[in-house]
């Protein structure tokens, strides 16, 4: 196999017409495989190809839609396996669905912290670093110290807050969160800031932590999930030798999580 490389990224941004978006999108990712959402709430894509092939659509997305996607970040890593067989650009309501009606990600620009100041904010005394992700992922690997909200989805995460929100308020509590890219960081702190709550968020989230710190395993401790086929990598963005079975071994809905994934992407 040619060397491929994985790109995922976001951008929230209204937009006029997502559906002509979505269109045109479609003709951009000829040549790679990978997921897209777009939504009238912006964009968030998955896509892996050869080099060139892959240059070619980032800088295409960057250049046309009236700038709207001009200053877009594109996270990397290199792939040993195919990560996707198949290319599918979705038109969604949510590029991420939280599951609160009317939130969006507007309102969390100050809450972004680089991964160097997330690595010494979440060694302060009252911090509270929180995982926001499903507990298969967290049980993979995590920030060390960080807390497991025990959730199977990501609807399931504000009634988590909720419960503990008036706890952490009473101790003072500051909020590190973060996720695999940042994206469901980035509704989540808009909401709990209207909750009260004093939340920073990773900018990138995990992978970009890993990548922009060589030393990453000094905090982090086991793999990142991630999902397409590669199945995980560590700090170094690798990939390594974990399953899909065994990264869901202990998931109440393992079976389903693998069958979908065979479904949506059925070869190889």
């Amino acid at each position: 196999m040619s060397e491929h490389i994985h790109s995922s990224f976001y951008k929230f941004v209204e937009l006029a017409d997502p559906a002509a978006v979505t269109q045109r999108v479609r003709e951009l990712v000829a040549g790679l495989g990978g997921n897209v959402l777009v939504a009238p709430e912006g964009i968030s894509g998955a896509v892996a190809g050869e080099r060139d092939v892959l240059n070619t659509f980032e800088e295409a997305l960057t250049r046309e839609f009236d700038g709207v996607f001009a200053d877009i970040a594109f996270k990397h890593s290199a792939c040993t396996t195919k990560p996707f067989h198949l290319v599918k650009v979705h038109l969604k309501r949510e590029i991420v669905a939280f599951g609160v009606p009317g939130v969006t990600a507007s309102a969390t620009s100050h809450s972004h912290l680089s991964p160097e100041a997330f690595r010494a904010l979440i060694k302060e005394p009252d911090v509270l670093v929180l995982d926001n992700r499903n507990s298969f992922e967290f049980k993979l690997g995590h920030f060390r110290g960080a807390v497991d909200p025990g959730v199977a989805n990501f609807r399931d995460f504000p009634a988590y807050v909720e419960a503990h929100a008036d706890e952490w308020k009473r101790e003072g509590k500051r909020i590190a969160m973060y996720c695999t890219g940042g994206i469901r960081c980035e509704k989540t702190a808009a909401w709990m800031q209207d909750q009260g709550l004093t939340v920073h968020q990773l900018d990138g989230g995990i992978i970009n932590f890993f990548a922009a710190l060589p030393d990453a395993e000094r905090d982090w401790q086991g793999e990142c999930f991630v999902f397409d086929k590669r199945i995980a990598i560590d700090t170094r963005l690798q990939e390594t030798s974990t399953t899909a079975e065994q990264a869901y071994a202990d998931d109440p809905q393992g079976e389903w999580r693998l069958a979908r994934a065979k479904r949506l992407d059925p070869q190889g």
